[in-house]
């Protein structure tokens, strides 16, 4: 194999991957789509099958504007529940917050006096 053989084979084995995520791109895209209904969506992926560089191209076409911005809204979502639940697992920080939910532990009867104790320890040890 020479060095021009090589370089051409990287050539299409590029193009096969950069093809391969344009399709799998697509069909992410059809199914997250909510303004499709089912039979859009059937006939895009008919389309996709029998004609599927022509179909994508059309896709892209027709169809790229929005799936940037079905892509940015995903992701603006996800980020927003990543905070969400950071913060809900983060709690307050303070150790008066942390002591006075060890207490509503305590009276409802979640915990025992001794957890609570140690609780209270442990919010206290981390103020210091």
């Amino acid at each position: 194999m020479t060095f021009w053989d090589f370089l051409v084979w990287s050539f299409w084995f590029y193009l096969v991957v950069v093809c391969i995520s344009i399709f799998i791109r697509v069909f992410i895209d059809l199914f997250r789509d909510p303004e499709l209904n089912g039979w859009a969506k059937a006939l895009w992926v008919l389309f996709l099958v029998v004609f599927p560089f022509l179909a994508a191209f059309i896709y892209l076409i027709a169809r790229g504007g929005r799936m940037a911005q079905r892509s940015m809204a995903g992701a603006r979502q996800a980020q927003v529940q990543s905070e969400d639940y950071i913060r809900s697992v983060a709690g307050s920080g303070s150790p008066a917050a942390e002591i006075e939910a060890g207490k509503q532990l305590l009276d409802s009867g979640a915990i025992t006096p001794a957890e609570f104790e140690a609780l209270k320890a442990k919010a206290l040890g981390a103020a210091a």
